[in-house]
């Protein structure tokens, strides 16, 4: 990648992480609610939900725009690992696209009234195995991919050594996640948008910006 257009991609990945948190912010749920509690909720606050669904779009565009600041990362020192756990976390950011998408149909099914009455078949929907594991592949590549990332910043040392620190702890609170309510969530949505700020900084840092010259020269 060419050196004047890391701090381009650092800007999208700052815009994508930071459109995460404001998704969180207008999550009108707090956490743990049933497929019939969520769709009341949806009913209720319909504009704050959809609100919600555009800035998770706009956080996986983004993150997949800020991709290539990650990876100048590791021209030498951890080349291997960082380009898998780009590569995984690839998968996770894109499947935030999907489910920005999968809320969108949600509310207008909400709306539509159609399954208004029927909370079993609902809740007999958000259980199918196909939905599952399309979900449950993405937050496994969101996840494993900041993992990869963050093991692969301690072997590069290009960043702080607290930015893959902070992004181990996010990944270590994920499963507590729904106890903690909308609040916590926030909070650890606000954390990790901290560490990939860390990162962009790195990425522009003069020191990284002087090796990606030397490797495109060389």
């Amino acid at each position: 990648m060419r050196s004047e257009w890391v701090p381009v991609s650092a800007a999208a990945l700052v815009v994508g992480v930071m459109a995460l948190v404001f998704g969180s912010l207008l999550n009108p749920a707090n956490g743990g609610e049933s497929a019939a509690q969520t769709l009341q909720i949806v009913d209720e606050q319909g504009a704050r939900w959809l609100g919600m669904s555009v800035m998770f779009f706009l956080s996986s565009v983004g993150l997949v725009l800020g991709l290539p600041a990650i990876l100048s990362l590791f021209l030498r020192t951890g080349r291997r690992l960082g380009t898998t756990g780009v590569a995984v976390f690839a998968v996770g950011v894109v499947g935030l696209c999907g489910y920005a998408m999968l809320m969108v149909f949600f509310r207008a099914v909400a709306n539509s009234g159609a399954v208004a009455g029927n909370a079993q078949a609902l809740n007999r929907v958000s259980k199918d195995t196909g939905l599952l594991v399309f979900l449950y592949g993405w937050i496994a590549g969101f996840v494993l991919g900041i993992v990869l990332i963050a093991i692969a910043l301690i072997r590069a040392r290009k960043t702080p050594l607290w930015v893959p620190i902070v992004m181990i702890v996010y990944v270590v609170s994920v499963p507590f996640g729904s106890h903690l309510g909308r609040l916590g969530q926030t909070v650890q949505v606000l954390a990790l948008a901290v560490a990939f700020t860390g990162i962009a900084i790195g990425a522009v840092s003069a020191d990284n910006r002087r090796e990606l010259v030397r490797e495109s020269v060389f």
